[in-house]
């Protein structure tokens, strides 16, 4: 198994290219107050599994954080509490599949499955109704798609669509800095995280922070210029994990 920590220092040809992925990512959060999992952790896989989740979760809390604060007087304090216990329901039901899990070919492939599922969702969902039932249902699904691939976006997404941009953002962003707290915790719990996560994150911090400075000036008109490009991506990424996870390379 590789040692991504080493290869990332000693190849600068990667490193560059996993702080590229970052930066882009981090555009699309601060543009959209999500969306920085569905970018960087399918191409951070295929770079190298061990990039995902907890490395991944780390620069999402944090991503999450700083627009959170940022824009924290548009933040529906009740909605992220609503929203909160129902991604604590999907932390402990995959915290208890992780169990399962007993090497990275089965995670890379549960991993690159659900990838898809989040890119189709994005794709084709159909817009919700906003109720506060739905609310909590969905952020059961993202509890556990967040924590097992660090991606809990899409189905949110489906229910804020038809919200104000400003405090759909900013009230996503702050549940998701809570929600991926929780799935590190609950990662740190069973086995899949570790310190070397946290010191990987402080690596590719540095890119972060810059997308999210430049994402501000492109908040306007975000999703439709560069939505479509971004799914791709992440497509073409999840078909490349589950085909390395179906063969064992």
């Amino acid at each position: 198994m590789p040692v991504p920590e080493l290869d990332l220092l000693s190849v600068p040809w990667l490193l560059a290219l996993v702080l590229v992925i970052v930066f882009v990512a981090a555009v699309v959060q601060a543009g959209l107050g999500m969306g920085f999992g569905l970018m960087a952790a399918p191409l951070l896989a295929v770079i190298d599994p061990e990039l995902v989740p907890a490395p991944a979760l780390f620069l999402g809390f944090a991503s999450s954080f700083l627009v959170a604060l940022q824009q924290r007087h548009h933040i529906h304090w009740p909605e992220v509490g609503i929203a909160s216990f129902g991604r604590l329901a999907g932390v402990l039901i995959s915290s208890y599949a992780l169990l399962f899990f007993a090497d990275r070919n089965s995670f890379s492939v549960i991993f690159a499955v659900m990838i898809g599922l989040a890119v189709l969702l994005s794709l084709f969902g159909p817009p919700m109704a906003f109720t506060l039932k739905r609310l909590f249902g969905v952020a059961v699904i993202s509890g556990v798609m967040g924590t097992i691939t660090s991606v809990g976006a899409p189905p949110l997404a489906l229910i804020y669509q038809g919200r104000p941009s400003y405090a759909a953002r900013a009230t996503l962003a702050a549940f998701f800095a809570i929600g991926c707290a929780m799935s590190l915790v609950a990662l740190f719990l069973t086995g899949w995280a570790s310190f070397r996560d946290m010191w990987l994150a402080i690596l590719m911090a540095p890119a972060m922070i810059t997308g999210l400075l430049a994402g501000r000036y492109f908040q306007s008109g975000f999703d439709q210029r560069y939505r479509i490009l971004m799914l791709t991506a992440s497509g073409l990424a999840a078909i490349m994990l589950l085909i390395r996870g179906l063969l064992g390379w």
